[in-house]
Order: structure tokens, then sequence, then C-alpha cells
């Protein structure tokens, strides 16, 4: 169980959380003291409007959270961040207001980033309620949380080893198999892609495997962009375009997390993660605008841009990935700022041409409180892939639907995989909210999460 969580005890605190509108019922519920305390403190239920209210002796007798109008589902994240330390119970929440969502925001707020300066004041700690499963709730934190490590992490302490390291770790943890081709053996091997976009850094570029789970079991394969830097190569990003790109291996970073959850309660699949680990640099070795190179498929590509890097070194790992026909094929990545303007830093889109898979994707992400949103992988833009001396090229002459052109360009390298969706992640949060402060996040990974525990569950 999560540290922030106790399963009992004695004499904790009780907590409440309440809507606006709610609020004069909840006031008629407290003594007449209590009630007093609470108007003369001018409460209102507002949105993140936290009350400390004292019993006769001069303690905490009870602690109120406003929910405001109650849109944010993560709010009582704000508990755990301003609270004293001490040990609280949940004694009321808004009607159909799930015990495990308070129990969920609660944790996701006890998060803080430590590599580097002293975490300051001790977390107090929630008895889990009765009905929630206190173990289920900590491995969706633990994997949140180390997706937020690893990219919040800068650049000079996670390179393409770091990144090798902190994978190796979690498949150690749980006896999974761990493998990486490094440096000139990504030619040997056929992973040319790869190895061009890595090849003007002096940290190797490698391709990290994670293989788990029983034979027979549906196959489900994760790749994760790791570019753990970059610099947009050749065609420069400004500085203000390359202060967050440490966030540039989110992709990595979420595919990390949603196996540790999936591993972590053992759900009945055969589970594959590839990890593209690269450094997109500028140097004597960097690959140019218009070079072209053969992929691991076979299609030759034109670079027509050396920042779009992160769909070249996808194309390799998921040519490679959809060779053994996985029945899911997911890809997660930093990918186009096309995306984010179209939903922002807070709703990521994704893409498939599978329509179960889609109305299962959104009804998950619905379960889980954790938002996306499906963009067209509209056929009729394919013609602006093409090359005059390629077969492709990375960067369509066309300004326009940037996120949906780079999802057709990867969806040419899958082509035996049942079914396939492409996210267009973030990986990072902008503006501070409850249980969500600002850098790394590991954007749409309890939704994933949430959809492969409903496909293969766990075997009893």
């Amino acid at each position: 169980m999560h540290p922030s969580l106790v399963a009992s005890a004695k004499g904790a605190v009780a907590l409440h959380a309440v809507k606006a509108r709610d609020l004069k019922r909840f006031l008629a519920g407290r003594t007449k003291r209590d009630g007093a305390f609470l108007k003369t403190a001018g409460f209102g239920a507002r949105d993140g409007e936290l009350k400390l209210v004292p019993n006769a002796a001069g303690g905490i007798g009870f602690a109120v959270l406003g929910l405001g109008r109650g849109d944010d589902p993560l709010a009582t994240a704000a508990f755990c961040e301003h609270l004293p330390a001490g040990t609280y119970r949940y004694e009321s929440l808004p009607e159909a207001w799930p015990c495990a969502l308070a129990t969920l925001g609660w944790t996701l707020g006890a998060y803080r980033f430590t590599r580097y300066r002293a975490a300051g004041k001790t977390l107090p700690r929630l008895v889990v309620p009765g009905q929630v499963d206190g173990a289920e709730i900590g491995r969706i934190a633990e994997g949140v949380f180390l997706a937020r490590d690893l990219i919040n992490t800068p650049p000079n302490d996670m390179g393409p080893a770091e990144l090798s390291a902190a994978a190796r770790q979690l498949a150690k943890r749980f006896g999974a198999k761990f493998a990486e081709t490094v440096g000139e053996a990504l030619l040997k091997k056929n992973y040319p892609l790869i190895h061009a976009v890595g090849a003007g850094s002096a940290r190797a570029p490698r391709l990290l495997g994670l293989h788990w789970g029983r034979q027979g079991a549906p196959k489900v394969t994760l790749v994760g962009k790791g570019v753990v830097f970059d610099t947009g190569g050749y065609d420069l990003k400004s500085s203000a375009g390359m202060i967050t790109m440490k966030k540039d291996m989110g992709g990595a970073a979420v595919a990390l997390a949603v196996a540790g959850m999936a591993m972590g309660a053992r759900l009945d699949i055969r589970l594959r993660v590839l990890i593209p680990a690269v450094e997109n640099s500028v140097s004597g070795t960097a690959y140019r605008p218009s070079d072209v190179f053969k992929s691991r498929k076979g299609l030759t590509i034109e670079i027509g841009n050396t920042d779009a890097e992160g769909r070249l070194v996808l194309a390799d790992a998921l040519a490679e990935a959809d060779s053994e026909a996985p029945d899911l094929l997911i890809d997660i990545a930093t990918l186009t700022g096309a995306a984010r303007i179209a939903t922002g830093m807070e709703l990521p889109p994704f893409f498939t041409d599978d329509e179960m898979l889609a109305a299962e994707l959104m009804a998950c992400s619905a379960e889980a409180f954790d938002p996306l949103w499906r963009l067209p992988l509209w056929r009729g833009y394919e013609p602006t892939l093409a090359s005059p001396i390629a077969d492709l090229t990375n960067a369509p002459d066309y300004p326009y639907a940037g996120a949906i052109t780079a999802a057709l360009f990867l969806n040419r390298f899958v082509t035996k995989a049942k079914a396939w969706a492409h996210f267009d992640i973030a990986g990072w949060t902008d503006r501070v909210r409850p249980g969500r402060p600002r850098g790394g996040e590991a954007t749409a990974a309890r939704a994933l999460y949430a959809l492969l525990k409903s496909r293969y569950p766990a075997k009893a």
C-alpha cells in the first residue's frame, strides 16, 4: 500500500468534501458551534477552499474541502497537499462521488519530486475506506509517480542509458525479461532510423525491450517514444521550444507506468514494451534535412525536418512490434505541437481505425476519470506523406492537420496487429491543479491501464 495510506488508525480526523450546492445541507448537519465557525470563516465550499475546524481541546475537530461545482474528479488531492501531518479518514463525500476516486485523489496529492531538494513537511496519511482496494490505488499511484519522476529528471541525469536502467529495474522487480540493442548494433540488427536520430549525440542510442507474462496469453505491446532530449537537430528549436524538452521521453515514461500497473495487477497478458531511447542533438554526425534512410520495414524516408524525429524512431520500433501480430498494439508519444493546439495539454488525443477499441478507450477514460479524445485517422491526408524521391517524407509539405498526418505516417508501419492505437500526449502539466503539480505527467496512463484491466483481467 502507498505510504500516504494506512489500513486503520484510532482517532483519525474526519474529512468532509462538499459541493457548493450542498453547503446549506452540510451546515445544517453540523453542531451549532461548528456551523457558526464555518460561517464566520466565510466558508462557501468554493473550489479548493479548505478549512480546519477546531475541537473543544484546540486540536483539529474535522477538515472540510470545498468542491465548487464538483467538476474536478481529483479535487480531494488538496487534502493531502495542504493538511498538516496526522491521520485522517473520509466521513462524508458528495452523493455519487466514489470513495475509490476520493482515495486516488488523496494519493496523487502525495507526489513530490525530491531528487534535488528535501521533501519538506511530513505527509498526512489517510485511512483507506473499507470498500476501497488500497493495493490497487497504490499500484496506480506508483505507476503515475514513476512516469512523473522519469519525465521530471533533467536530461543530464536522464539519458538513454539512464532510461534503460529504469526500464531494467522495473523488469527486475516483476520478473520480466529485459534486453537492449545499443549504438552500432542497431544497424546490424536493422534499426536504421533509431540509429540515425541518435547518431548526433555522444550518448549512444538504443532500443529497449521488456517481455512479461505467460506464453499463450493475449499479446499486448506498448511502444513509447524515448527521446530523452530534443534540440530539434539541425532544424533547431527556439529557446522557448526547447526548455521543456526533457519531457520528450514522456511516451516511454507512460509505457513503463502502464507496464508496471499491469504487471503489478498480474493481468492475463503477454506483455511487450519497446522503447527507442535516443537524444536528438546537433553535431557533425547528426542526421540532416534531405537525408534519405531505409526503415526497418523497408520503406524509404526522406528527412524533411530533423525536428520530426519522434515518428522516425517509432517507425522502426512499430515495425518490430507489428512483426509479432499482437492482439493490441499501442504507441504513446509526445509527438506533435499540433495535438496540443487541437486539444490542449490536458486532453490527449488518440487515433485508431478500430471502432470497438475507440469505444472501449472512451468508456475506460470515463471510468478512470482520465480524459481522452478521439481524433480522426483521416485517410484523405495520405497524399501529404508523399516524397518526390522516397516512399515517404517525415515532414509533409502541408500546413494543417499535423497530428493526423503524423498518425498516418506511423500507421504505415502497422499492418499485422489486430488492433492499434496511437496516443499523442503532452506528458506535462502546465497549470497547477490538485494532484497535478506543474511538470511531468503520466498522461493517459490510468485510462490505458483501465483498458487492459477490462480486456485482460487477472486469472483467479
